[in-house]
């Protein structure tokens, strides 16, 4: 037998399988428990395609050479073996308009507000691409948080993924929150993604951003500790996808996914039902990929293609403090930096708890307003050494001068840069608030008395000085003309305190 007998003996077998084949577009249900059912047949169903099961929808997250795999969108309790289930040619999606702002769903996108459903303009698809490199921009402008800690240490620009990390009841989410209450009037979109949160937990956030007015700019995509594991796994996609259509239009948007934890958990969970082989934790092996794909799609987009940006802040809890467990390192590795949350400092009254020695943000100064990042250069060095010096001046009986100065200054540092929860500081009290404190132009500063005197001293600028506010706010530098101002101002403040 020649190789061209053979070659038109293969050619025949092939082009006889493509006219026989008929992909199956119905299947039928062998297992159904616990959220999951396993379905027969389905030869031709893709990847996170959607099944329709009488009333139900389900999307398949396994494909094997027998059967299919498939999580249930809604109640499972209208599904039993034998049902018929039929593939829709559909992926999961959710529907988008400007009218989602100011409204709470699930991440199907059904109201939990109470109020109707809210016009839908398109269908963004959960799952999509990140943008390529080259549809990138650099992430050059500045998220403000409001909170001075991070502002000025561990800066957050439009389009970075920054990760809150901390043990439970540490001030994770009032970070987020004071974050997205930080940006009223600045033209930028929020997405608050609840995972697994108490429903009266969430209910208390809605009620702060109510009173703030803040959701009128801000999405809350809900799935609450009661709702089914696949519910929990498709709520950040359900975000992220919000979030893309409004970056695709050139605007700004914030997406804060609380908390990244519980989502593995439920992964975790699906997966063990689906019958999966599970790895360290008994995570599955593609843990790490669940979060990168989701993270990888927050970026800032090039001009070409309406420079919008959409900005990341998932939140990790930790147990004891150990970050080096296996999804805090995941998505450490993930992202652009961390907010390291500490409980010790927590229960000694500094709130936010930051730790700047383990936080970090690996875009910087970049996404620093000239002002802040000329104030606050040698704001972290110094908390350092504060804090090296307070150890051991423990075992020392007798200070020299020098360093109990540096010893009183570092407290009253440390002091300045706790801050009231729901009350995001300005960008430009912030440049003044570091300046007046690292210069020392107040002599009689106290830890006690230090956050009553700067907040005299607001008062007073905004009475007889407002015009240095309103420079900073305008230039975002701090020019010797504007020094000069100030330190007169504070003088004739401190002259008025003394008198």
């Amino acid at each position: 037998m020649n190789l061209e007998h053979i070659t038109k003996k293969i050619a025949s077998k092939i082009e006889s399988y493509k006219k026989t084949y008929n992909p199956l577009v119905t299947g039928t249900i062998l297992e159904c428990n616990d959220g999951v059912i396993f379905v027969d047949g389905l030869s031709s169903i893709g990847y996170g395609e959607v099944l329709k099961v009488n009333d139900c929808y389900a999307m398949v997250l396994n494909i094997e050479k027998d059967k299919v795999g498939a999580i249930v969108l809604n109640d499972i309790g209208d599904i039993s073996a034998g049902d018929q289930a039929y593939a829709t040619g559909h992926v999961v999606d959710v529907g988008v308009s400007d009218e989602i702002l100011g409204r709470v769903i699930n991440p199907l996108g059904a109201p939990m507000d109470g109020k109707s459903k809210y016009k839908v303009d398109v269908y963004q698809n959960l799952e999509a691409p990140s943008p390529d490199i080259m549809d990138r921009d650099s992430v050059n402008e500045p998220l403000e948080t409001g909170i001075i800690a991070i502002d000025s240490m561990i800066p957050i620009g439009k389009g970075q993924r920054e990760l809150i990390i901390g043990d439970m009841q540490t001030g994770k989410t009032a970070i987020a929150v004071d974050t997205i209450l930080n940006q009223k009037d600045k033209d930028v979109i929020c997405i608050y993604v609840a995972i697994g949160q108490k429903a009266s937990s969430i209910s208390k956030i809605l009620q702060v951003l109510n009173e703030a007015n803040a959701m009128t700019y801000t999405t809350i995509v809900a799935s609450t500790a009661n709702d089914e594991a696949s519910m929990q796994y498709l709520a950040p996609y359900t975000g992220c996808a919000i979030a893309e259509y409004f970056m695709y239009r050139g605007k700004n948007v914030l997406v804060v996914y609380d908390d990244l934890t519980k989502h593995a958990i439920a992964y975790r969970t699906l997966s063990l039902l689906l019958k999966r082989p599970s790895g360290r934790e008994a995570f599955p092996g593609d843990i790490f990929y669940t979060h990168s794909r989701l993270l990888e799609r927050a970026g800032k987009l090039s001009k070409e293609l309406g420079g919008g940006s959409m900005t990341a802040l998932p939140i990790i809890e930790t147990q004891m403090g150990d970050i080096s467990a296996y999804i805090p390192t995941n998505v450490i590795s993930i992202t652009d930096g961390q907010i390291f949350l500490e409980t010790e400092l927590f229960h000694s009254g500094i709130r936010p708890a930051v730790n700047e020695g383990l936080s970090v943000s690996r875009v910087g100064g970049a996404a620093q307003f000239k002002a802040i990042r000329k104030v606050a250069s040698r704001l972290r060095l110094d908390l350092a050494n504060y804090r090296e010096l307070a150890i051991f001046s423990r075992f020392v009986a007798d200070l020299d001068m020098d360093t109990k100065n540096i010893l009183t200054q570092g407290a009253i540092l440390t002091q300045s840069l706790t801050q009231d929860q729901y009350k995001p500081l300005s960008f430009e009290k912030q440049v003044v608030y570091l300046y007046v404190i690292i210069h020392q132009l107040i002599p009689y500063l106290t830890e006690d008395n230090v956050r009553e005197t700067i907040e005299n001293l607001f008062t007073y600028l905004e009475i007889n000085y407002n015009d240095i506010f309103d420079e900073i706010k305008t230039d975002k530098d701090l020019s010797d003309k504007i020094t000069c101002k100030l330190e007169s101002a504070v003088r004739n403040f401190v002259g008025g305190y003394e008198k």
